[in-house]
């Protein structure tokens, strides 16, 4: 955690940002909830897990923690990704988007949700060409705060292309939409290029648990 950190602050300097301005969300992806704990006793309070059966156990394990779902939303797992995640990373176009957005104005406290973007045309989440009109269309919805935006970089590629689209896109979209100031991009390998593009989280897995078992 602490060599993350100094990763996050150094590509702060080069950008002329501040390292508070970059939140970094500990990937959960296949760690036991044993060192989930060990991580939230070091300092750690925000966590990203992509499976809702394994989401509970290790909220347990860090119930003080904010805990972002970053899977893929299936519409039969709505229901409990609402009872267990403070904000869900991974909002589409779709049923279980339709789904989510009926169940949060149905509660009294709603859901904080980002928009994932797909640049690649062949993944998940909302290419941009589609991202206002899906964003318009959930400003209407009650119980759903879309705060940012979040995508994943395409595969074997430069990643910077992908973040600085992402970075342009919202600013884009921030006259309609003020509150879309997140942008949820960067893992392990390219958290340096996020940050420098202006990413205001990074999920990381392995620099901080090690390699996945």
């Amino acid at each position: 955690m602490a060599e993350v950190r100094k990763r996050v602050r150094a590509a702060c300097d080069r950008a002329g940002r501040r390292p508070e301005e970059v939140r970094v969300i500990g990937v959960t992806k296949t760690v036991p909830p044993s060192l989930v704990r060990v991580a939230a006793d070091a300092g750690l309070t925000e966590f990203g897990e992509n499976y809702v059966q394994d989401l509970a156990a290790k909220k347990e394990a860090a119930p003080d923690a904010t805990w972002h779902f970053i899977g893929r939303l299936q519409r039969n797992k709505v229901a409990r990704v609402l009872e267990l995640a403070d904000v869900v990373q991974t909002l589409e176009p779709g049923t279980a988007g339709d789904k989510l957005a009926d169940l949060a104005g149905e509660r009294s406290q709603g859901v904080v949700c980002l928009v994932e973007v797909d640049f690649t045309g062949r993944r998940v989440g909302v290419v941009p060409d589609e991202a206002e009109a899906f964003i318009d269309r959930l400003s209407g919805r009650p119980g759903v705060e879309c705060r940012g935006l979040m995508t994943v970089a395409p595969l074997g590629q430069d990643p910077r292309p992908s973040f600085r689209a992402l970075r342009e896109l919202r600013d884009r979209l921030l006259d309609g939409h003020p509150g879309l100031t997140e942008l949820s991009m960067g893992m392990s390998a390219d958290l340096e290029a996020a940050v420098e593009e202006g990413a205001t989280m990074v999920r990381v897995g392995s620099a901080i648990f090690g390699p996945r078992l």
